[in-house]
């Protein structure tokens, strides 16, 4: 298969490539697409849309210093768990605080309030 003539060729004059070569290719170098879009009116943000696209090899971006689905929940396992573990902290750490605030009470209290 060649190249048509008003494409670059990737391998120099002459040389042909196929799909497979040029894909090999760009998962080798990498292509990072980045882009926002935001709409304001009077200053208002209307909407806003971030584009992220990489097209390179898993080693090739984490090379490049891309590594930003290993932190993201919903594409991570392990950033699922983490992210669980610290709202779990948290909200021990909120009802902690509320215990320490709440007046003491004896336990037959809460048996005589209870239906």
């Amino acid at each position: 298969m060649t190249v048509p003539g008003r494409l670059p060729e990737p391998y120099g004059q002459g040389g042909s490539a196929n799909l497979a070569d040029i894909l090999e290719r760009v998962l080798d170098k990498g292509i990072v697409i980045a882009g926002d879009i935001r709409i304001n009116l009077l200053d208002i943000e209307l909407l806003t849309v971030k584009l992220r696209l990489v097209v390179a090899s898993v080693d090739k971006a984490k090379e490049m210093g891309i590594d930003w689905w290993e932190s993201d929940p919903d594409l991570s396992t392990r950033a699922r768990r983490d992210e669980l573990a610290r709202e779990n902290a948290e909200l021990r750490a909120r009802l902690a605080r509320l215990e320490e605030l709440a007046p003491a009470r004896a336990p037959q209290d809460v048996r005589e309030e209870s239906p």
